[in-house]
């Protein structure tokens, strides 16, 4: 019954948004699946669709400022793992809740026109990599206090969390980054997850269960002034490889059924908060 509630009350928040939001567009993926076959609903209307953010990264050196707008037509960092995972994880969404999420994704970026306010829940490969004009910064600031919600995740080690907090420092400015502690709702919107570890990816089998010395997991947070998570990060995890290997028998059922429960968990709250 939990978990049937939460979902109606996700439905009942999303279910309005739908008319505003931009077609199906699928771009190139650094992952190499760009035949990956299309479901044969991909363009079933749902209430519900797993929106990936699209963003601009780099230095901002001659050659940075050419590599910053190509993200616009993918091959960049934020297509990582894209999108298989995203399918994979919009399956699992389906298999488990009563969400009527749709079979394929949305890639959005937040910078062209409006369109960014139309999808409250965005997923985000590598928030490190962000490299963003005052402008965006603050229309980023923008959707997230109109209750918008962003789940970062795939970032390792001291360097990454470093360029990470320094992005954070720009978008909110003497906000700090916590931990999200055991009790927060965002743990119990579905399933109950006190019990957490962390997820590798597909490439560590065989060898270590991290990348860039990032062997402590953690579950961070900026919270809003009344409580609610805004923004969330899955640090020194790569969930998304959890989502994207889902159903491959190499790689361990364990990663991938608490990825999938952490992904469910954060969109419900995103959904209700």
């Amino acid at each position: 019954m939990k978990r049937i509630r939460a979902a109606a009350l996700c439905l009942a928040a999303a279910g309005a948004l739908y008319a505003f939001q931009k077609p199906f567009r699928e771009y190139y993926s650094e992952e190499g699946y760009n035949d990956f076959p299309k479901p044969p609903d991909y363009q079933t209307q749902t209430d519900f669709v797993f929106a990936r953010m699209m963003y601009p990264q780099g230095n901002w050196g001659i050659f940075g400022r050419l590599w910053r707008f190509n993200y616009k037509e993918g091959n960049s960092a934020w297509t990582n793992d894209y999108p298989r995972s995203d399918r994979h994880f919009a399956l699992a969404v389906r298999r488990l809740t009563t969400i009527d999420v749709r079979s394929v994704e949305q890639a959005v970026d937040p910078f062209d026109g409006d369109d960014l306010f139309n999808w409250p829940f965005l997923y985000c490969a590598g928030p490190d990599q962000w490299k963003f004009t005052d402008e965006e910064y603050a229309k980023i600031r923008e959707y997230l206090a109109r209750g918008g919600f962003i789940l970062g995740d795939d970032f390792w080690g001291a360097s990454d969390w470093t360029y990470f907090a320094r992005n954070m420092a720009q978008l909110f400015p003497g906000r700090q980054i916590v931990e999200i502690p055991d009790s927060d709702a965002i743990f119990h919107s579905v399933f109950d997850l006190e019990q957490r570890y962390q997820v590798p990816g597909q490439w560590s089998l065989g060898g270590l269960p991290y990348l860039n010395g990032g062997s402590d997991p953690h579950w961070r947070a900026i919270y809003d002034d009344k409580g609610r998570i805004t923004l969330t990060v899955l640090f020194n995890h790569d969930t998304g490889d959890s989502w994207e290997w889902a159903d491959d028998p190499s790689y361990p059922e364990k990663y991938s059924a608490l990825g999938i429960r952490e992904g469910i968990n954060y969109i419900v709250y995103a959904m209700t908060h």
